[in-house]
């Protein structure tokens, strides 16, 4: 046996390694989500609280969209779901971030829509998306804003709901 066939790998130190594709970060720190925020959840798995992790102090977690609230997010299982989540919230002046949150393809099963139509649904609406996560081994997620005005530009356009 080879001298270098008998040597040990070195210890570890450090944090335990992610697997691959996934940060580590806790998701409810990739979400945004901050002390005493509101949390609103729409259509989400029934093991998304499991999932989420523990809230930052005061962070409350809620289901449906009405109603003012810091993240929403929005889980889509058919396009319809994606159009729907963006004529609900693009309007809305009381929402900081709106996650919108698909099915990753899998392996051998045709996918409907994802990434793209997500960013094309919501920059269609009026949104600005500006990033981009894991939410888990099933769904990823990408997070939309309203635009921003440049300073001295005046006050939004009104928006009807249609």
């Amino acid at each position: 046996m080879t001298r270098a066939a008998r040597r040990r790998p070195a210890a570890r130190t450090g944090p335990p390694r992610a697997p691959a594709g996934y940060s580590g970060t806790p998701l409810v720190r990739k979400l945004g989500v901050q002390p005493g925020a509101v949390v609103a959840v729409v259509g989400a798995p029934e093991d998304f609280g499991a999932t989420l992790g523990a809230l930052p102090e005061g962070a409350r977690l809620r289901s449906g969209a009405r109603g003012a609230c810091d993240v929403v997010v929005w889980f889509a299982r058919a396009p319809g779901d994606v159009a729907r989540a963006m004529r609900v919230m693009s309007p809305r002046a009381d929402f900081g971030r709106l996650w919108v949150a698909w099915r990753k393809q899998r392996p051998g099963e045709r996918q409907t829509f994802g990434e793209a139509l997500v960013r094309e649904s919501g920059l269609a609406a009026g949104l600005v998306d500006y990033k981009i996560c894991a939410v888990d081994a099933i769904w990823s997620g990408l997070c939309f804003s309203r635009r921003r005005l440049p300073p001295g530009a005046g006050s939004r356009p009104a928006t009807r709901r249609g």
